[in-house]
């Protein structure tokens, strides 16, 4: 990570059933992202397929000195995360028609919030280690990070940011099939000490466009701190890095 993005090619499938304006839109809002991360749309393909998909393939740059690595967190780090989680149980809300307008609002401004400002700002300070919260979930990103720099993150359950609704949504059962694979993936390696189930579901549930998990020494945190939450979603430090022992996350 840490890269600038260039130029970016459009893969899309789309349903023959489906009004062609609604592909327009998606292709407009692919685009308008595209050129608030500072690239440009070179072209794509296209593909009809039963159920809409869209996605980019995005060519970048970035100084070998000024890579983000999602490895090389040292004892006594703390852990920031730059956006709440609970996208993937609110879609699964949305998509069976039980989401409030408000947790809708919600989740849509996490997913199009761009990644490109909490990094920059990340880019002023000595990170020792980064990534983005995705399709593994906070805990299976989360342990990949610790596993590869041989560590035990320390988990904070109280300090974890999420949209308020993914609760009540994960206690009507509303979740995505990905949090369970999720917990496979990761069988073994995690310790969860008192957490309730609906914040189980959310820490293992699957993010679009979740936000950045960063360590950094604790002498830095507080002024990245402060510039990270002058951006519009707030930041917020969920934990600390310790000599692996037996686990490689522990949320407590």
């Amino acid at each position: 990570m840490g890269g600038k993005p260039v130029v970016a090619l459009n893969i899309v499938c789309f349903p023959n059933c489906l009004p062609i304006e609604i592909l327009g839109e998606i292709l407009k809002g692919g685009a308008d992202k595209v050129i608030e991360a500072g690239a440009v749309v070179v072209g794509g393909h296209s593909v009809q397929d039963d159920e809409p998909k869209y996605g980019l393939s995005v060519t970048g740059v970035v100084h070998p000195d000024k890579v983000f690595k999602n490895y090389g967190a040292e004892v006594g780090d703390v852990l920031i995360l730059t956006k709440p989680l609970g996208t993937g149980i609110v879609n699964t809300a949305i998509k069976g028609g039980l989401a409030s307008e408000e947790a809708y609002n919600k989740a849509v401004k996490v997913m199009v919030t761009l990644n490109k400002y909490a990094g920059e700002i990340a880019q002023k300070y000595p990170i020792s280690s980064c990534t983005d919260i995705t399709g593994f979930g906070f805990m299976g990103h989360g342990y990949e990070m610790a596993n590869g720099s041989n560590k035990t993150f320390r988990i904070y359950k109280e300090m974890v940011p999420y949209i308020e609704e993914a609760k009540e949504y994960s206690e009507m059962g509303l979740v995505p099939a990905g949090s369970y694979s999720n917990r496979v993936y990761i069988e073994g390696k995690y310790l969860l000490n008192n957490v309730e189930p609906w914040l189980e579901d959310i820490l293992f549930d699957p993010q679009t466009s979740g936000g950045l998990m960063v360590t950094c020494n604790r002498s830095v945190a507080q002024k990245l701190m402060e510039e990270l939450n002058t951006l519009e979603l707030e930041s917020n430090i969920v934990g600390e890095v310790e000599n692996f022992k037996d686990y490689y996350i522990i949320v407590e």
